[in-house]
């Protein structure tokens, strides 16, 4: 038997669109609208006891119905947590954020959610926002395909990486993780390979990784009206499908 998945990628900028409106429930209804199984969310803030607009990983997670939630603190931003969020349909069973930090850089990780899709089948999904230095994504790059993170022995699942890379040309972390994995590359789903920003696309930061476990079934950007304007990217949406082990 196969297991079909659907997963989203989608760096919600703190939740601010393009109309300079911070609004958590404009980004949960085109999250809504994706229908993905899993949802790797990056740039997002989870400050409960302040202006209610930077409430936003509870938020979103309340108007979602039937999710699970993972947060990954990075730092502290608007005196509450600020980072990466995965949620799942499917169980989860870990999570955990590594950091990415270089020097003195902002800090940057890598959150990993173990997600269980049937007894015996474990996926481990990585959820990434690198840094927007040269030298800073280099280091990041190298250390994600360690046995600290990417290429630990006791993972016995399929692995997805997904997030947002911030290489404006296709740099060494780009390179290394196209050796490592599989790669979801948009020219052949899409007209134009270059995805970010969303009205205008002009790079190709947003990126898809996969393991051969997983066969990609299809790739998209949800482009919707509402999606175009409540952030400077547009969610990326892949359907694959895998053996039950």
């Amino acid at each position: 038997m196969s297991i079909r998945i659907r997963v989203a990628t989608y760096n919600v900028h703190k939740c601010r669109g393009l109309d300079r409106r911070t609004n958590p429930d404009r980004i949960a209804g085109v999250i809504a609208a994706l229908d993905a199984d899993i949802i790797a969310i990056q740039e997002i803030v989870d400050a409960r006891n302040g202006k209610p607009e930077f409430d936003q990983a509870r938020r979103i997670h309340s108007e979602l119905n039937g999710y699970e939630f993972c947060f990954g603190e990075n730092r502290r931003l608007h005196g509450g947590a600020y980072g990466n969020v995965t949620l799942s349909r499917f169980p989860v069973q870990l999570c955990e954020n590594y950091d990415l930090t270089w020097r003195h850089r902002e800090r940057r990780g890598c959150l990993r959610t173990d997600i269980s899709l049937a007894k015996r089948t474990v996926l481990h999904l990585f959820n990434i926002h690198l840094g927007t230095s040269f030298a800073e994504r280099r280091h990041q790059g190298r250390k994600l395909l360690t046995d600290e993170i990417l290429i630990r022995p006791e993972y016995s699942g399929p692995r997805i990486v997904v997030g947002d890379f911030n290489e404006w040309t296709r740099g060494l972390a780009s390179r290394l993780m196209g050796h490592a994995f599989a790669e979801v590359k948009p020219g052949k789903f899409l007209r134009y390979s270059r995805t970010y920003p969303g009205i205008l696309p002009m790079l190709h930061l947003d990126h898809f990784y996969y393991d051969k476990h997983l066969a990609l079934k299809s790739f998209r950007m949800h482009r919707s009206r509402t999606a175009l304007v409540a952030s400077d990217h547009l969610p990326m949406v892949a359907d694959f499908e895998i053996a039950e082990a």
